[in-house]
């Protein structure tokens, strides 16, 4: 059975602000330059992976690419279903704008939001394709919290109570006979390290 990773992609400005980014295809500051640096090296130290599949959305792809380098990795697949849940029309807004513009429940509307169950399903379908094609193998998935967050509060209810996932972190699932165990959960000590 495959073991499968899970990294969200480096911050970007709109992080940074606070602004939903959704399918904007916003890239990666500096910060989040040196954060795929950061877990492209504990990586690269603490693991070997195969395969890296990533979100096309260039801040996941670029984070993927850099990791792929320290990996000795040639290619990195892309793949449309693990881009970040669609923001519709909150898109390039802050939770203030929201308010300003929709009032507070805002997130009621019909404002063209794919909800988290449907990120997860294509991801959990992407996930299920892996089992049957790369048996045996690591495959890391580099995509957005969005998506990870909701993944796994599907497959892991008792345990994930939140969506929100850090930075570059790291999740891995491994599959089982019924169904996925989860061995780590939205780790980013990398990133406490390079502070050290």
């Amino acid at each position: 059975m495959p073991t499968i990773g899970f990294v969200r992609h480096g911050i970007t400005e709109w992080n940074v602000l606070r602004k939903a980014q959704g399918l904007s295809d916003i890239p990666l500051n500096e910060t989040g330059i040196q954060q795929a640096r950061a877990i492209a090296r504990r990586l690269a130290a603490e693991e070997n992976w195969d395969i890296i599949i990533s979100s096309d959305l260039q801040r996941a792809a670029k984070t993927a690419e850099m990791i792929a380098a320290q990996l000795g990795l040639e290619d990195v697949i892309k793949d449309e279903r693990l881009r970040e849940l669609s923001g519709g029309e909150i898109e390039g807004t802050t939770e203030e704008d929201r308010q300003a513009r929709w009032g507070e429940k805002w997130f009621d509307l019909a404002l063209g939001m794919e909800t988290g169950e449907a990120g997860a399903q294509r991801t959990i379908a992407l996930m299920e394709e892996i089992v049957e094609r790369y048996h045996g193998k690591k495959v890391l998935l580099v995509t957005h919290g969005g998506i990870i967050g909701n993944t796994f509060k599907q497959l892991f209810p008792e345990r994930v109570k939140t969506t929100f996932i850090d930075n570059t972190s790291i999740s891995i699932i491994e599959k089982v006979e019924k169904g996925w165990s989860c061995l780590l959960y939205n780790c980013s000590k990398h990133l406490q390290e390079e502070k050290t």
